[in-house]
C-alpha cells in the first residue's frame, strides 16, 4: 500500500497522468438533440477525446460546437452530415416538419467554421449535406495524429 501510494505522488509529481477515455464515432445518424449535449456535455467536462471515424450526421455533429475542437479529430473514414432540425415525429402524425426554432439551436451551437461551410453549400435544408475526408474537413477538424 505505501510502495503504491509513493509511486502515484511520484507519477503526479511528473505530470504523468493516466490516459483519458475516448469517444469513437463510428456510425451515428443523430437523434434527439437533447440528449447529445448532456452526452457532450459530459465528454467536454471529463476532457475526453473524440474520434470521428465514420459516419457524423446530424445531432452527432453538435460535438462540433460542445466539446473543444482540440479534443476532437477525424479519420480518413471520416463524414459530417447536416440538414435542418425536426420535430419530433410522434408528435406530427409521423411526417417530417422542419423545426426554425432547432435548427437555429443547432446553428448556434457550430463553430464558425461550420457556419461558413454551410452558408457556402446552400445554407440547411431538409436535404443531408456532407463533408467527407479531405481539405474542406480538415479546415474544420484537425486528421487525427497517429497516437489517437
Amino acid at each position: 500500500m505505501r510502495i503504491t501510494l509513493l509511486a502515484s505522488l511520484l507519477l503526479l509529481c511528473m505530470g504523468i497522468s493516466p490516459a483519458r477515455a475516448v469517444l469513437h464515432i463510428t456510425r451515428d445518424h443523430g437523434g434527439y438533440v437533447e440528449e447529445y449535449k448532456a452526452k457532450y456535455e459530459r465528454i467536454r467536462d471529463s476532457h475526453d477525446r473524440v474520434i470521428i471515424d465514420g459516419i457524423c450526421n446530424s445531432a452527432c455533429t453538435l460535438v462540433l460546437g460542445i466539446v473543444p475542437l482540440n479534443k476532437i479529430c477525424v479519420t480518413p473514414r471520416a463524414s459530417l452530415g447536416f440538414h435542418q432540425a425536426y420535430y419530433d415525429k410522434a408528435f406530427t402524425f409521423g411526417i417530417k416538419v422542419t423545426s426554425t426554432e432547432g435548427t437555429s439551436e443547432l446553428m448556434s451551437y457550430y463553430p464558425d467554421a461550420v457556419k461558413d461551410w454551410i452558408r457556402r453549400n446552400g445554407g440547411l435544408t431538409t436535404e443531408m449535406k456532407k463533408i467527407k475526408n479531405g481539405a474542406e474537413l480538415w479546415k474544420i477538424v484537425d486528421p487525427c495524429p497517429e497516437e489517437w
